[in-house]
């Protein structure tokens, strides 16, 4: 039966923090025997961690017998308390706090139900598993209806499926928020990439138009939608960069806002973002 208590030094950290803090996430107190303040909050941490049973592990590290790992985190003053997930740092304070705001704080790490349907959402998707990824996302926001990033992830999948008066209307529902607004803007923006190529003029009619007008900057832009929709993105954003090359404000600017929504639909292909945030840039500049 795992541990929800253990102490941590140099040697079983990647073992006991990094890697555990995967499965649950993971609080470090930052401690020493000499700390008044120690002696008050290592304690109640120790008491909660056995009440949520394995919902958080508590990592207690003596920083005078591991100073590398106190100058690791930069931990000046202790009591020092680090929370990690998936080994990165979601939270933190310094100093003993009272057992119900302590409580909160643990509370704020724990995944809710309908947070922990989206992470299955996550892998069954990545496993090619849609249908099932689906119903996970729906009952994600079944269990919590305002949990935007699983409809957000929802309206993504069934972009994917072609579903489009569904995804837009999830997407209506989304909430203003600004670390959430440039997702949802790309994806409104490629439900539009793909009406454009289902309904406008088809790819060999509008290469053909293009062969003889170079300048009919109407035509290349529904090319450059319809490659979009495709997720042919290379050859979507090389008709907008011509676009933006014979005339940068044909249509309000258009092909330009177009490249940066293609930026973050293609932001699992770093390589081709960074390629194509150059070109642009000497485009216009």
């Amino acid at each position: 039966m795992p541990e929800h208590s253990v102490d941590v030094d140099a040697r079983n950290f990647t073992r006991e923090v990094i890697e555990a803090s995967k499965q649950v996430p993971v609080v470090i107190d930052f401690w020493a025997p000499w700390c008044g303040p120690c002696k008050v909050l290592k304690p109640m941490l120790e008491k909660l961690a056995e009440e949520y049973g394995g919902k958080f592990k508590l990592a207690k590290i003596n920083s005078d017998e591991s100073l590398d790992l106190a100058q690791e985190f930069g931990v000046r003053s202790i009591p020092d308390v680090r929370a990690l997930r998936n080994g990165k740092q979601v939270g933190a304070f310094v100093g003993a706090l009272p057992l119900p705001q302590l409580r909160a704080f643990v509370d704020k790490l724990i995944p809710s139900p309908s947070e922990l349907e989206r992470t299955r959402a996550a892998d069954l998707r990545a496993a090619g598993q849609s249908p099932e990824a689906a119903a996970a996302l729906r009952k994600s926001i079944e269990l919590d209806p305002k949990n935007d990033l699983a409809r957000i992830d929802l309206a993504e999948l069934l972009i994917e499926q072609k579903q489009f008066d569904e995804a837009d209307a999830l997407l209506g529902e989304v909430r203003p928020d600004v670390t959430r607004d440039a997702r949802v803007e790309a994806l409104r923006q490629s439900i539009g990439f793909a009406r454009a190529g289902q309904s406008g003029p088809s790819e060999e009619d509008l290469v053909r138009r293009l062969a003889g007008s170079p300048e009919d900057l109407a035509s290349r832009l529904l090319l450059a939608n319809l490659y979009a929709g495709r997720k042919n993105y290379r050859a979507a954003m090389d008709e907008l960069l011509e676009i933006i090359g014979r005339n940068k404000d044909f249509n309000e600017g258009a092909a330009r806002k177009q490249m940066v929504a293609i930026f973050s639909l293609a932001a699992s292909e770093p390589d081709l973002v960074g390629e194509y945030r150059r070109k642009l840039s000497s485009a216009l500049y």
